[in-house]
Order: structure tokens, then sequence, then C-alpha cells
């Protein structure tokens, strides 16, 4: 599988493209919408076909470039069925998508947002913001549930191999990249912490809300176009 991380340093939010090199086929997971042209150069000048746009959950602090990307390419988009109506395919947990010949595995994540689902390929796994690098998604808001998170990611994630590459949907601290065994360990919100002291922690966080909330959320119901 080929892969290439890419960064929009707004919303430090990474954007995943992997691909197929022996069919062509390349699939985007969170893409943002100012990104749009740097994406569809990038793909253009490696050769490949966008297939694929997938959404890990309905996002608060960007705008997606879904419908974008649809409407200049083609490609299909897929989301949780709980998120956004407007998507090509609807999914569930343990759906699998056929980028060319790669096999991505829908896992549900719920918790950060209630349609939060991760992406497994191979020996890695696009966690949206369900699970961060030593740091995980808030919880209060878009039917966020603390308690629900705890569970994706101690059940579902954390059940996965240990060496599995673990590829975040941000990071605000320069860091790329971890492994569920790191996470597992090292990760201050989740190592050691039952689900009573991950509840406690995260209801007492008192962060703002993000500043795009109120346009990015309508927004991304409608895949990143005008509703």
């Amino acid at each position: 599988m080929f892969l290439r991380q890419l960064f929009d340093p707004e919303s430090s939010t990474y954007t995943y493209l992997i691909a197929d090199p022996a069919t062509g086929q390349a699939a985007l997971i969170d893409p943002v919408a100012e990104q749009l042209e740097r994406d569809l150069t990038l793909i253009g000048e490696l050769g490949f076909t966008l297939a694929w746009v997938l959404d890990t959950h309905v996002h608060a602090d960007h705008v997606t470039a879904a419908g974008q990307l649809r409407a200049r390419t083609g490609a299909r988009t897929a989301a949780s069925a709980a998120g956004a109506p407007c998507v090509d395919r609807a999914l569930h947990d343990g759906d699998v998508i056929a980028v060319g010949g790669v096999a991505v595995e829908v896992i549900a994540t719920p918790g950060h947002t209630d349609d939060s689902v991760s992406f497994r390929a191979g020996d890695a796994v696009f966690t949206g913001d369900a699970l961060l690098i030593r740091g995980c998604g808030r919880a209060d808001f878009q039917n966020g549930d603390p308690a629900v998170l705890y569970a994706s990611i101690t059940t579902r994630l954390f059940a996965l191999p240990d060496a599995t590459t673990v590829y975040p949907g941000h990071d605000y601290h320069g860091r790329t990249a971890s492994t569920i065994g790191e996470e597992r360990r090292w990760n201050p919100r989740l190592a050691g912490k039952s689900r009573e002291q991950f509840v406690a922690l995260m209801n007492a966080l008192g962060l703002p809300p993000p500043k795009k909330l109120a346009t990015a959320v309508p927004a991304n119901r409608a895949c990143g176009q005008a509703t």
C-alpha cells in the first residue's frame, strides 16, 4: 500500500492519501477544503485515480473537501451511517472498502462524536479524533460521550496488534505517528486509567468550543458543500 501523510496548518489536520500502486486506485482520508488543489495536484503527479473519499466523522474544526473532490473527480464518498447523509456509501462497523487491491476495514469508534469511525488498512489504522498521539479527542459535543470513547479505544483500537501504526486525525505538537502498543502503555489519558477515571478526566477538561463549530458541522453534513 502506498501511503502519504499530508498536513493542514490552520486546523492541524492530517489528511492521508492511500493507494494501490498495482491498479492506481487511491483514497483520501479526511481531506480539508482549503487543501483541495494541493491534494488533486499530488494525485495527478503520482498517476493515481481517486476512487474514494473517506471521512472519519463530521468534523467541527475544518470543512471537508469530500463533496468538491466527488464533483471534480467522480470519486465516491463514504462515512459513518450515523453521520453526513450526503455520502455515496454509509458505513457500518466491519464494512470493507476496496481501494484497488487494498482492503480498508471500517471500525466503529464512537465517543468523540457519535459517528466516529477508524479505518484499518494492513498494519495501519487511521483513527481520526478518537485516538491521538498521547491523547484522544474531546467528547463534549456532537453527541460525544467519554464512557463510549473509553470503550471504543480500549476494546476496539487497543485490541489491534501492538505493532499497528496509529495515524491520527490531528497532532498539535509535531508528532506524525505512533503505535497501538505505545499508546496503550504511554497515553496519559488512558494508561492505567479506569473507565471512571477517564470519564472524570474528560469531563474536567473545560475546553472552549472549536472556532469553526457553528459553520463546519452543518457544512460537513452536506459533504463540505453549500446547503
